[in-house]
């Protein structure tokens, strides 16, 4: 399953939004309002837990410096990525793509492809957010 938000334009440097995205704990700034907990557990894992679903943990997997951040789940149980893919549009702006992917039978898939979208588009839409 793939799942991509629509880019964003943010008034940051590419540089200024991989280092906001690198480090963890700022995911917090990103989470929908229905969020029902976020706890940092180390410098590259976080888990958080939305209103009704299960609990997510998502570790710091690669890095490509000032263009790419990619977030994998912890667990096998439930293998995906979420990619932040950073285009510079000047020294002072960029523009940052979201995209989900997972391996999940056709079941999983249909039960979570809503929840996964909705999710992906308002942490797309609070990349306006990074300060």
């Amino acid at each position: 399953m793939y799942i991509e938000a629509p880019k964003k334009k943010i008034a940051k440097s590419n540089k200024e939004v991989f280092e906001f995205l690198i480090d963890v704990k700022n995911f917090e700034t990103l989470m929908p309002q229905n969020i029902d907990k976020f706890e940092v557990l180390d410098a590259e894992t976080f888990k958080f837990a939305l209103k009704g679903m299960p609990e997510i943990i998502l570790r710091l997997k690669e890095q490509f410096p000032n263009h790419k951040v990619i977030l994998g789940a912890a667990s096998d149980k439930l293998p995906f990525t979420l990619t932040a893919n950073i285009e510079a549009i000047s020294d002072v702006e960029s523009e940052v793509g979201l995209s989900f992917e997972g391996k999940f039978n056709a079941m999983m898939a249909m039960m979570i492809k809503t929840p996964i979208t909705n999710f992906m588009e308002t942490l797309s839409s609070n990349l306006h957010k990074i300060d």
